[in-house]
């Protein structure tokens, strides 16, 4: 948005659904169905969050980030994580020019949009020069700090499935992302659909819904949206009550749960209820924005004991039964 030419709150938000609903139309161009992943991943770019998307091979979640970024008109890099990665490889490094003076070249970080690609194989090392960049929007190297490109976000990606060879993400980066969306398998007719787009010989050509500018316009607004009061307490309950050995905290989350959510996760939650609200047309958030949010930004903040494991319950499970009280 230009300066000369800034709406109204109300208008904004008009604006804000609009271009959401060309956004959803244009990924549709690509993207056959994952209605849901692709709302959760607009969402946390709105909210100025980092997603970390969770499938199996061959569930096209490199072609979502892909797709995204082309609609969103940002400047994009993958970055192929593997054991032998460095954070130089991804941060950039100095080197001496022919004028004998050292010189920062860039890495592929320097970008607005990143897909870390099979993040758990890389070592910690490198992860943790990532997590810098998520956390401060910048990188330090040689001593200097360099701004990143703004709006930034880390969309990551996870195999569930295969686990040789890999560095299982710690929890304190886990926690930065704001939401881990699951990606499942597509239904009957949207496979049907995919084959039938992907095995022509036709190519799709996205228009740009939306520049830097306008994103971070956005994202300002978002954050201005009032919230009730009994909406930030229902939220900080729910968090609470996934904490074991609270007084407010139910049994079942006692017997299952070794590690609850921090602080974070009711700033994402709040955040990304706001979030919701707009895209659905409501100038403030209820318990039901947050409730619709709440499985993706909890799913990695909590910590299952073994007895958990051992009867074969699940997070989701055990997150659905929360809400559901």
């Amino acid at each position: 948005m230009s300066q000369t030419n800034i709406p109204s709150d109300v208008e904004a938000v008009k604006i804000l659904l609009s271009k959401y609903a060309q956004l959803q139309q244009e990924i549709s161009k690509v993207i056959v169905g994952q209605n849901e992943v692709v709302k959760n991943v607009l969402i946390s770019i709105f909210s100025n969050g980092h997603c970390l998307l969770v499938g199996v091979p061959g569930l096209a979640k490199t072609l979502l980030v892909n797709t995204i970024s082309d609609a969103l008109g940002l400047s994009f890099n993958r970055i192929q994580f593997t054991p032998d990665l460095m954070p130089s490889d991804i941060i950039g490094a100095e080197i001496l020019d022919e004028k004998r003076e050292f010189k920062f070249v860039k890495g592929p970080l320097f970008s607005n949009i990143i897909l870390a690609d099979e993040i758990n194989r890389t070592p910690p090392k490198t992860q943790s020069a990532l997590l810098e960049a998520m956390q401060e929007k910048a990188v330090t190297t040689g001593g200097k700090r360099y701004p990143l490109p703004l709006p930034f976000f880390v969309l990551a990606t996870q195999n569930p499935i295969e686990q040789e060879g890999t560095y299982p993400l710690p929890e304190a980066q886990l926690d930065r992302f704001m939401f881990n969306i699951w990606v499942d398998y597509p239904a009957y007719e949207e496979e049907l659909a995919i084959v039938k787009a992907t095995t022509g010989g036709e190519t799709k050509t996205l228009n740009k819904i939306l520049t830097a500018e306008e994103i971070l316009f956005f994202q300002q607004l978002v954050r201005k949206v009032p919230v009730p009061d009994n909406v930030y307490e229902y939220t900080v309950k729910l968090v609470t009550k996934t904490r074991p050995n609270t007084p407010a905290t139910p049994t079942f989350i006692n017997d299952y749960i070794a590690w609850g959510a921090g602080p974070r996760a009711s700033q994402y939650l709040i955040i990304g209820a706001k979030c919701h609200a707009l895209l659905n047309g409501k100038f403030s958030p209820d318990i039901a924005d947050v409730k619709a949010v709440a499985m993706p930004i909890l799913r990695h903040r909590l910590v299952k004991n073994y007895k958990a494991e051992a009867e074969g319950y699940s997070i989701d499970a055990i997150i659905q039964k929360l809400l559901n009280e």
